[in-house]
């Protein structure tokens, strides 16, 4: 039913995901179709501090609610969620993330109209604290979320994620992209990834920077964050024959605008990865443990590699071999690159 059709008047729709940055990512295009179906609602929504950074200034959002990771075990964080999101009189709220502490938060509005995920998406208590059940066969994450929204009577709509750029990190990431000389355009190689068994060896990276350089004449800009990246980025810089070079330490919003700077993007399923593909930047993809089809890059622009699969849970995916990862070889990732720069330039002529 239509929120506006039930209260008479502008809703106000609560949307949350508290983390991490890959699935705030992919939340962003069910709130891009809620402000392009209802124009004027109050919109607003949950996230913890890490994904928080990337809806800031969000044209679609008219409220972020901050909350950091581990408040559902401290008593005074979440009496002030309690008290802030009863401030907010929420007609609807939209659980997409499907667990026990995205329902409670949701629940902490008082609002009667909880819609969640009600097949295996819907996971622990969640499927009991949320009010309105649906079912998403849709493989990609995507299209599992938008399928929330047809309790609300939005049914496929196109997928976008306006994500906005921060003036003071367009303009670090404009300094970056000078002070190396890349403006004439450059890769983006990122090496990390949330789990040991999603990494891809920092010596195969290195090579398909040097393949880059070499067949296109395109350098790479190898990005990292913290201590275990930025030794990988280190690697792959030495094996990339002189074709790739590190980038400086960058915060998210600042990463964010140096990948929106870049031709294409190559790395594991990580954020970085869903950031690519949300700046519109043509990205490849690299899978282990985790299915391509449900957490790859979203559209035609982008490919996915996988080539072994793993059944099992989230505990045993984050403990699987390295030889997932291990079986993408050099070749398969840069053919997919000169798949994806040879579309481009036609794209382009």
């Amino acid at each position: 039913m239509d929120p506006t059709q039930e209260h008479g008047r502008s809703p106000r729709i609560l949307l949350v995901r508290l983390s991490a940055i890959g699935d705030v990512i992919h939340g962003m295009p069910v709130l891009c179709s809620l402000r392009e179906r209802f124009p004027h609602a109050h919109l607003s929504w949950v996230a913890e501090r890490v994904g928080a950074k990337l809806l800031e200034g969000h044209e679609a959002l008219d409220e972020l609610i901050v909350v950091p990771r581990g408040w559902l075990k401290k008593p005074s964080e979440v009496w002030r969620l309690r008290r802030r999101l009863r401030e907010l009189k929420p007609d609807v709220t939209i659980d997409m993330q499907g667990l026990t502490k995205s329902a409670i938060a949701a629940r902490l509005s008082g609002c009667r109209r909880r819609i969640g995920f009600g097949d295996e998406k819907g996971r622990e208590l969640s499927t009991w604290l949320n009010t309105e059940l649906v079912s998403a066969p849709d493989k990609h994450v995507i299209d599992a979320n938008l399928r929330l929204l047809g309790p609300l009577d939005i049914h496929f709509p196109i997928v976008r994620f306006d994500l906005p750029e921060q003036p003071m990190a367009a303009l670090a990431a404009d300094r970056t992209i000078h002070r190396l000389g890349f403006q004439d355009g450059f890769a983006v190689i990122n090496p990390g990834a949330g789990w040991p068994s999603k990494l891809w060896p920092a010596e195969r990276f290195g090579a398909v920077a040097e393949c880059l350089g070499q067949k296109w004449q395109m350098p790479s800009l190898v990005v990292w964050a913290g201590d275990e990246e930025k030794a990988s980025a280190e690697i792959i810089v030495a094996r990339s024959g002189g074709n790739a070079r590190m980038a400086p330490p960058t915060t998210l919003p600042e990463l964010a605008a140096v990948v929106r700077r870049g031709q294409l993007f190559i790395g594991s399923d990580t954020g970085p990865l869903h950031l690519a593909v949300a700046v519109g930047v043509p990205s490849v993809g690299l899978f282990g443990p985790m299915p391509a089809e449900r957490n790859g890059p979203y559209g035609p622009r982008h490919i996915a590699i996988q080539k072994a699969t793993f059944e099992g849970s989230s505990r045993q995916r984050r403990g699987a071999s390295s030889q997932l990862m291990e079986a993408i070889t050099v070749g398969d990732a840069c053919q997919a690159c000169d798949t994806i720069l040879q579309r481009e330039a036609w794209r382009a002529a």
